[in-house]
Formats: C-alpha cells, structure tokens, sequence
C-alpha cells in the first residue's frame, strides 16, 4: 500500500475567553479533530474521502502533508513516516488546493511553472524540459505565455495540477478540485485527472470533495469522516447501495397508474407517486426493491405484464448526502479497512 494510516489522531487547543484564561491560568483543554483514523490505499487507486463541513477532512489533509503533526498514530507515503521523514515525504508527495491565489496572476503559466521549478531546486535544461512536460500534460502548453489573470477558474486548476506534478509526486492530494469550475469544465476535469494524472502519470490520489458525480465517476473506494472519525470505508459501489440506490423511478401512463398499482400491490411491490412526470400524460412513481439487479428485473417484469404502458424504469442515483446520512445513522454497516 502506498498510503498507510494507523491510528491517526489530531487534537487542538480550545480557544478561550480572557475571563476563562484568568480563571483557569494553567488549564489546556483540547479538543479532537480527527479521533484514531486508520485505513490504507494502493498504488494507482483514486480514493474518496467525504463528510460534513468540519469532519475533519482537511486537518487530515494537512497531516499527510506534513504541514501538521499529529498527537498519535502513525501515517507512511510509500514507506515514509510522515513525522520523521517530512522531507522524504515532501518528494513523492503533492498537496493540491483549490485556490486560485496561490498562484501569482501577473505572471503567465509559464513563469509560475519555471518560479516554482527553481523552488524545487530544478536548474537549466532539467527546469525547461519539466516545465514543457507539465504543460504539455495538462493542455497548457499552447497557453504558456498567457498571463493566469486571465484564465478561466479550469485552466488555474490544471495549472495547479501542473505545478504538483513538477516534482514527479506518487500521490497526489486533491481537496474539492472542481468547487469553482461550471458543470462541463468540472466533467472536463475529472475526465483529465482519470485518463492523464492516474493512468499515464500513474499517480494515486486522495479526494476530499462534496461533489456526488467526483464519487460515483472517479473514486475506487470511499471513506466518509464524521467528527474526525472514520465511520466507513468500502468500495465506491458498496457505498452507492449502501445510500439508498435500492430506490427505482417507474414512469406510468396517468390513465394506466390504477391498475398498474393494484397488480404490483397484490405482488408485495409498494409503488408511491411521486408526482407528474417531466413528460406529460406521464405519473412517476417510485418503489423500493432490495436484492439486486436480479429482483429489479422480476419487479419490471410484474410491472409490464399486463396492457399498462410503462416508458421509464431506473435506479436513482443516490445523492451524497444521502450517503453520509446513513452512514452516520448506521456506523455498524460500514466496513473499516485497517
């Protein structure tokens, strides 16, 4: 496993009032972000990590990172501790962080890949030979002299990516990549780190994000953070049934919905109308069917038995909070991976 993590544990000072301080002068609560997390990830592996707002997502980041220590366990990237081996770790290792303003916006891409090559010790034919890759790479290699002030919120996150892989990382970490893109430069972008960062570059990638189509199109394994513990970490598609995709979408035609309800009744299948579908003359209904694709198409088969017209019969992609809801009401079906 190239990523490994036993234990790991953060804890900060609480923030206190001055009449607290004067009361208690040598008190030091704590309180605790992240609480004893441990799980693994391979090499090559695009895993997930989701969970609330304060989940403690990014303080977790920020320990694989070395940017903190921790209070307890233990964390290795590709052999490395964290804590002893910071500078080893910083080599094979590359945070990524959607702001656009750790770039510097008068320069173009080119003198943020160079600025920053020269940071990383490269020099010479060796700084220009990267600094072409890394561009050719992410498709900025025609933009290169453009200044970044002007480019759109997709080209700085590919240069973000650009200026990770300068150093040739094993792993990359990825906190919420898309969060300013639009719709199709977000699908862009997630097409890009599949089929360039993972395959070809062969890095892994760890990926906190809020974003359900990141989950379902990119991520092999899911964990979900609530309250800095890890409650559940599966595969990506354990985790959608998990969240409720045993839920069906049934389109009805209006005049046929009586009959069709009272033949699934008699079979044991609830069907509850949702409404009036986007297309009209049209009722939606939805029910829940557990076992598989296999019940699914026995359910189908009882629903279209008879004259009724049936147009659409479909799982529901389930929502992430979906997912991090029953999660957190069921901790006791997740499965950790230690």
């Amino acid at each position: 496993m190239i990523v490994s993590i036993r234990g790991l544990t953060k804890r900060f000072p609480v923030r206190r009032s001055w009449r607290q301080i004067a009361a208690s002068p040598f008190a030091a609560p704590k309180t605790t972000v992240v609480e004893n997390v441990s799980f693994e990830v391979a090499a090559g592996e695009i895993f997930g990590l989701l969970g609330q707002n304060g989940a403690g997502k990014t303080t977790l980041f920020k320990m694989l990172s070395t940017l903190i220590l921790p209070d307890g366990g233990e964390a290795t990237i590709d052999g490395l501790d964290v804590a002893t081996e910071a500078d080893a770790v910083r080599q094979v290792l590359a945070p990524v962080i959607a702001n656009e303003r750790s770039l510097y916006w008068r320069l173009s891409a080119r003198e943020n890949i160079r600025l920053y090559a020269a940071l990383q010790g490269l020099r010479g034919d060796a700084a220009r030979t990267e600094e072409s890759r890394v561009l050719g790479i992410t498709g900025l290699g025609d933009t290169g002299e453009k200044m970044v002030g002007e480019f759109s919120s997709g080209m700085r996150q590919r240069l973000l990516i650009a200026r990770a892989l300068l150093g040739r990382p094993r792993v990359l970490l990825l906190d919420e990549p898309t969060r300013s893109l639009d719709p199709i430069s977000a699908r862009d972008f997630r097409r890009f780190l599949r089929d360039v960062v993972v395959r070809e570059e062969g890095c892994t990638v760890l990926l906190a994000t809020h974003d359900a189509d990141e989950v379902w199109e990119l991520c092999d394994r899911v964990g979900v953070l609530e309250r800095g513990r890890l409650l559940a970490v599966d595969d990506t598609n354990v985790m959608r049934h998990r969240a409720g995709s045993d839920r069906f979408i049934v389109w009805i035609r209006a005049g046929d919905a009586g009959a069709t309800v009272a033949r699934a009744s008699s079979e044991g299948i609830a069907l509850v109308r949702r409404g009036v579908a986007v297309e009209k003359g049209w009722d939606e209904y939805e029910c829940h069917i557990a076992g598989g694709v296999d019940c699914a198409a026995r359910v189908l088969a009882t629903l279209s038995s008879g004259h009724e017209r049936i147009a659409r019969f479909e799982r529901v992609t389930p929502s992430l909070a979906d997912l991090i809801e029953r999660v957190v009401s069921r901790p006791e079906e997740g499965r950790q991976i230690a």
